[in-house]
């Protein structure tokens, strides 16, 4: 009893430092942290300023650096939980645009990240969820804000990104066609022609619906589809090699 009365009275001792601080010594605190890195320290302050000063420019601002902090904490929930927060009180706010590219760089995790280096894992070949998350972020940046500093920077990564989901259809396409699937194996790989054109990877989407086409019997479509795959592919090398033919994938890497 005394160890707890000990201990509840130390818990009363303690005082807030910050108490009576007005919101922009809060900000002001709360940059030289994020300065220094210190994002514990930083995210702190920072809620301290949306809880004590609710309204005004300073807790518009609180959001906006929760955000980018809890990002580079690598607390994702918490980073879109302050974007959502931000986005439904203040939907006109003229940072509105980098929150939408923040809210996309979440979820983007580009080849060159360290933890892909370690597991050598294609982005492709993750639950593409994430991906479509991020493309869906900054698709409304550029939509709404296509004059935004941060607008080219999305541009090149919804690039990315349509790219490597379309890799991830035909990595599905492909497991079905495997696994003796081949109507399934089949729809994927149309999905990819229909909603992707323009991306390398149809190449290898087309020689799979061609596969399965001739695995089914349906030697019509087979024949159609490898015309299909002619014409836009001259020089493919699928018919000689197969699906273990070595593929020079578009994806720009060193952008980021």
């Amino acid at each position: 009893m005394l160890a707890a009365l000990a201990a509840c009275s130390s818990v009363k001792n303690e005082v807030d430092p910050t108490t009576g601080w007005t919101a922009d010594r809060l900000y002001q605190d709360a940059r030289a942290e994020m300065n220094a890195g210190n994002w514990k320290a930083a995210r702190t302050r920072l809620e301290a300023i949306e809880s004590r000063y609710p309204f005004g420019t300073y807790a518009q601002q609180s959001l906006i650096d929760q955000a980018y902090i809890n990002w580079k904490d690598e607390e994702p929930a918490q980073a879109l939980a302050a974007i959502d927060r931000f986005q439904k009180q203040y939907p006109s706010h003229p940072g509105s645009d980098y929150m939408l590219y923040l809210k996309g760089l979440i979820s983007f995790t580009p080849p060159s990240a360290a933890l892909s280096k370690i597991t050598r894992q294609d982005p492709s070949e993750r639950d593409p969820k994430g991906l479509r998350e991020s493309y869906e972020a900054f698709h409304e940046l550029l939509q709404r804000y296509p004059d935004s500093k941060y607008a080219a920077d999305a541009a090149k990564r919804q690039t990315w990104l349509v790219s490597t989901i379309a890799q991830n259809e035909v990595h599905i396409a492909e497991y079905y066609y495997k696994r003796g699937a081949y109507v399934a194996a089949v729809n994927r790989a149309q999905t990819v022609v229909t909603d992707f054109k323009g991306v390398p990877i149809v190449e290898r989407a087309l020689y799979i619906a061609y596969l399965s086409f001739d695995k089914l019997g349906n030697t019509e479509l087979r024949d159609d589809t490898e015309r299909v795959l002619r014409a836009n592919f001259p020089n493919t090398v699928y018919f000689d090699q197969g699906l273990k033919a070595q593929v020079n994938y578009w994806n720009p890497i060193n952008w980021f």
